[in-house]
């Protein structure tokens, strides 16, 4: 409940600032959707007609959902080989899979390698223990545990991106390591978003923006005589979650832009009073302790989705200095002793920096 209260603020949050366009030639429409990454995913839009907009919101829902199962690491399809089907065929057989897994997985290899080594889609087994151990605190919080170091020392042995092998000639995926997952949650929805933007975007929708497990993906810009620039809240992790907005800690103000969080106060569980996030540092195998939140701004929502998550797993100095060495990304970083920091870029498309929705 805390994650979805926390998308549905978002989405609301957007309604507001992103005003209102009666009178013009075009109208600002909404709608929502439960179903695709476990999540809710919210799209607010303009166009001529009502009709014109649920027709592209058919078009998003269907190819999100289509995702998502393809994406599943938990269910299976009937006629669909996804990342379950992968993972129950480690050290058995490659899997030939759609273009779409092709992409993400090589996309995610490729990241891996060229960036700090944080975010890592064969990190599954150590995943699937916290992922179990949470689940136990949520049914009896009570008895909630942390796993033993000794049972995710030995998952994090079956790790190795590099026993990931991607077949692009015959549309394969092999696990060499029987004993290896994939898990694709870092970055899955945001990569997701930018293949729904893309392909919105090639059918003729070019001003709207989407939530998406608070994945924030705009695109265009608002046609709404008042409005220049889309408005996208961030959330402060030290208040509670309220609709009308009061707990927004900044806002950034831009067109064609992803802003895409990572924090510990999404999914967590709570041990002797303290808090049991789900982003786990694969150098400790435990919950990241370096912020309580970061927030990400760069145009692709893929590349959002996995620099937050690179970004909240380094050391503010580290994270500093690599977020500066990406060209066109930006962040702001959430201590725990409410300190706050944020790019110089950051800075220039916020409200706390002096940028307004209007040029």
């Amino acid at each position: 409940m805390k994650k979805i209260s926390y998308i549905l603020m978002i989405g609301i949050l957007i309604n507001i600032l992103s005003g209102c366009s009666e009178g013009v030639a075009y109208n600002r429409y909404n709608d929502t959707f439960f179903d695709s990454f476990d999540t809710v995913t919210q799209v607010i839009g303009y166009t001529k007609t009502e009709d014109e907009f649920k027709g592209y919101m058919t078009q998003i829902h269907d190819r999100m959902l289509e995702l998502h199962k393809l994406y599943d690491k938990y269910n299976n399809y009937e006629g669909i080989n996804n990342i379950k089907t992968i993972n129950d065929n480690a050290g058995i057989e490659p899997v030939k899979v759609d273009k779409e897994i092709i992409d993400l997985i090589t996309f995610s290899k490729e990241m891996y390698n060229n960036s700090n080594q944080k975010t890592n889609i064969a990190f599954g087994a150590v995943l699937s223990i916290w992922s179990e151990y949470r689940d136990d605190a949520e049914f009896d919080p009570n008895n909630a545990k942390i796993p033993p170091i000794g049972i995710l020392e030995e998952a994090n042995k079956h790790t190795d991106i590099n026993k990931v092998i991607v077949d692009q000639e015959n549309m394969t995926v092999y696990l060499e390591d029987p004993e290896m997952s994939l898990d694709v949650g870092a970055v899955a929805k945001g990569f997701a978003t930018e293949i729904v933007v893309q392909e919105l975007l090639e059918a003729g929708f070019d001003s709207w923006i989407m939530s998406a497990g608070g994945n924030i993906r705009a695109v265009g810009k608002p046609k709404d005589p008042a409005k220049d620039k889309w408005g996208i809240g961030i959330q402060n992790p030290d208040k509670n979650i309220f609709g009308d907005g009061s707990n927004i800690l900044d806002t950034v103000f831009m067109n064609d832009i992803s802003v895409v969080s990572s924090g510990d106060y999404q999914r967590y569980y709570v041990v002797d009073d303290q808090r049991i996030h789900h982003i786990i540092d694969p150098g400790t195998l435990m919950p990241a302790s370096y912020y309580r939140a970061v927030n990400v701004v760069i145009e692709d929502s893929g590349l959002a989705d996995f620099y937050s998550t690179e970004v909240f797993l380094l050391p503010y100095g580290e994270s500093r200095d690599f977020v500066e060495s990406v060209d066109g990304l930006e962040a702001i970083w959430v201590f725990a002793d409410g300190t706050i920091e944020m790019t110089d870029g950051f800075k220039a498309i916020s409200r706390s920096g002096g940028a307004i929705a209007t040029d």
